[in-house]
């Protein structure tokens, strides 16, 4: 029995040697989540005229190029779109260069597949002169039924913060209202 203690004794000792030997020699470098949105969105005004749509970015750093993905799944639209408006708050300080905008039919990543567009719709994309939107024209309007979504090249603002695009869109008919369809809200880290 003395032998089994002094064996245990031993093999925990050094078992906790090696843990922290490996904690000192392990890089300090922190563990960063993929640029997702978060599973939990805490809002002050919870107001039911508020939908929340998906996005995806490839990195949320402030300063870094990033590749924004704004999804507009079928459930998030029931009429075909003439023209589709980004909305961008005017604190979301950076360029945006019409050529590397682009309109296209998405497939949503997962858990073993990322993001990206699968095929390009022909449209015309005029950016505002101050930046506080994009306007996309369709070559023709875009049907109902499949997932699409804006494609947006770009370098992050300095300025970290949460950032709420809202998309709104023109149906085809006699008039030409845009109606609102949801809000990305795109987070930007330091």
């Amino acid at each position: 029995m003395a032998g089994f203690r002094s064996t245990a004794a031993t093999a925990l000792a050094s078992a906790l040697c090696f843990a922290s030997a490996s904690a000192l020699l392990a890089p300090s470098t922190p563990v960063h989540a993929q640029g997702t949105p978060g599973l939990v969105e805490f809002r002050w005004d919870a107001s039911k005229d508020y939908r929340k749509l998906y996005y995806f970015m490839t990195d949320t750093k402030r300063l870094k190029r990033s590749e924004y993905y704004l999804v507009l799944k079928p459930k998030d639209r029931n009429t075909a779109i003439l023209k589709l408006t980004v909305a961008i708050p005017k604190s979301f300080d950076t360029k945006i260069d019409p050529k590397f905008v682009k309109l296209c039919y998405m497939k949503e990543g997962g858990m073993l597949s990322r993001t990206h567009c699968e095929q390009d719709i022909p449209s015309a994309v005029e950016v505002a002169s101050d930046g506080s939107a994009i306007e996309i024209f369709p070559a023709t309007p875009v049907p109902t039924g499949k997932t699409i979504g804006v494609y947006i090249n770009l370098f992050n603002p300095f300025d970290m913060g949460m950032y709420q695009f809202n998309a709104l869109a023109q149906a085809p008919g006699d008039v030409p209202v845009s109606g609102y369809l949801g809000s990305w809200l795109i987070q930007v880290d330091p």
